[in-house]
């Protein structure tokens, strides 16, 4: 399983490609240690656990590409160029009025030169800008049905001729070793204990074996962050100025 980017995500080898699972998996996003899980079923059904708690299951053809799609769109249909797929349509008969376009911004009628202002000195005076009450945005035309409309087009599927049906897609064959590939974007994970069984009461039995209370793991966190806490930084000494051979007379 690969545990990257705040998720769990489980990768199956097959024909020669790494399938990587379709949906996201929430992985715990704090420090203390947890199990994850990967059971695979003979009937092809799988699930993954997070600390012995089910996150994810069903069918591993629906969860993952094993198989190409029984159906694809034909490549030899394409929409007909006179095909009307907009519902609505601008009303042709609706006609903006004269009076519509008037500015958005408009001179303040109420505003007064000020008594004070010298036009050699402050430049020639202008009238702020106001809002154009009258003002009523971009004009648009109302939408009316179209009757030209001829629902939206749909690609026609035909049978995928490459699809082939995979059956018992759990068979993993021969395992001899367990490779490991870690990808970490903080240092200090730590991975360990491995178990590869064909018993789930095997792997239960294991994880319970090694669980630590929450607990216990966060005193121990505690004294492990208190024992490597970074020293204080000494404060730099203040000069004693009277000591010093150049001195400035003021």
């Amino acid at each position: 399983m690969d545990i990257q980017q705040k998720k769990v995500q489980a990768i199956f080898h097959h024909d020669g490609e790494n399938l990587l699972k379709k949906s996201d998996v929430k992985c715990p996003e704090d420090e203390f240690t947890h199990f994850y899980s990967l059971i695979v079923n003979p009937d092809d059904t799988y699930e993954i656990r997070v600390d012995g708690e089910n996150q994810a299951s069903g069918n591993m053809k629906d969860d993952w590409d094993f198989e190409k799609p029984k159906m694809i769109k034909d490549p030899k249909a394409s929409k007909p160029k006179d095909w009307v797929d907009n519902e609505f349509m601008n009303d042709p008969s609706d006609v903006k009025p004269d009076d519509w376009d008037v500015p958005e911004q408009i001179v303040d009628p109420d505003a007064q030169k000020p008594e004070d202002w010298n036009d050699e000195e402050d430049g020639q005076w202008e009238a702020p800008m106001i809002s154009n009450p009258d003002y009523k945005g971009e004009w648009t035309p109302k939408q009316i049905e179209n009757p030209n409309y001829k629902g939206k087009w749909v690609h026609p599927e035909i049978s995928n001729p490459d699809y082939v049906e995979q059956k018992d897609v759990y068979k993993r064959g021969p395992m001899g070793y367990i490779g490991f590939e870690v990808w970490q974007v903080k240092s200090g994970t730590i991975f360990s204990d491995f178990v590869v069984s064909d018993s789930v009461e095997e792997a239960e039995a294991f994880l319970r074996s090694r669980q630590v209370s929450r607990d216990d793991e966060e005193a121990a966190k505690s004294v492990y962050d208190k024992e490597n806490r970074p020293a204080d930084e000494e404060m730099p000494e203040v000069p004693d100025f009277a000591d010093m051979e150049d001195k400035v007379d003021l």
